[in-house]
């Protein structure tokens, strides 16, 4: 448990709580286009995921300081607050993109770009290796610097799988 609260206290999020809980498991199974996951468990004052949402799945704040609250119904993944979050704290996961793998949309700001067809390694919450996975597309939503980087890894690492290392 200690080492649950060292983790947490680094930054590291060590399960669900207020402000990163999972979508209904019913309905995210049939969401075509994926719902957005939000990890942002403390409270600061920050809300563009709000503002970015065009659909309202992403509930109005009754203090900037809040944690996010979602409603998953109304998501569609567009991805807007995945390149809205200046904490890279929110990506979409799609379960019916195939019959044994999903589809991660995830916030990125390195360089270069990975590109479509490359392999990646898919990491954890603390950057341990879980998985090998395949960039499917590299989207801009917002024409700045954060990308959304769409890999299809396996559905056994939804609860895992945070970011990507580029495979050599």
């Amino acid at each position: 448990m200690a080492d649950d609260l060292d983790l947490f206290n680094s930054g590291v999020l060590t399960g669900e709580r207020e402000g990163a809980v999972l979508p209904d498991r019913t309905l995210w199974e049939s969401k075509k286009g994926g719902v957005v996951l939000v990890e942002c468990p403390q409270r600061i004052p920050c809300n563009p995921c709000h503002t970015s949402c065009p659909t309202g799945a992403i509930r109005p704040f009754a203090d900037i300081n809040d944690t996010p609250k979602v409603d998953h119904s109304l998501c569609t993944g567009c991805t807007l607050c995945v390149a809205s979050c200046p904490g890279l704290a929110c990506f979409v996961i799609d379960l019916t993109f195939s019959g044994d793998k999903a589809l991660f949309k995830l916030p990125y700001e390195m360089l270069p770009l990975p590109e479509k067809g490359q392999k990646v390694w898919c990491l954890n919450r603390t950057g341990d290796c879980i998985a090998e996975g395949t960039v499917e597309n590299v989207t801009q939503p917002k024409k700045d610097r954060t990308y959304v980087i769409h890999v299809s890894a396996p559905k056994e690492v939804v609860g895992e799988f945070r970011t990507i290392r580029a495979v050599k």
